[in-house]
């Protein structure tokens, strides 16, 4: 899964992918958000991503897109 973090002033956004599922995902940032706290993910080389709850300005998640590659289709 592909999780794209915006982080409210700063021009770049957090992305990393993660072997976790969906609802895992979609749970832990409901709990950060209510409560206040860090929303804690691992990425898929198992490292953690912390970031304070307050600090997020936006969450995009999806499934990972291959590079596209040429100039179009003939």
């Amino acid at each position: 899964m592909e999780i794209k973090i915006g982080i409210q002033h700063t021009a770049r956004e957090l992305s990393l992918e993660s072997n976790l599922p969906a609802a895992y995902v979609e749970a832990a940032i409901a709990a950060a958000l209510k409560d206040g706290g860090v929303l804690t993910l691992v990425d898929e080389k198992d490292r953690k991503v912390l970031v304070p709850a307050e600090k997020i300005a936006y969450i995009e998640l999806g499934e990972p897109t291959g590079r596209r590659v040429g100039f179009g289709t003939i």
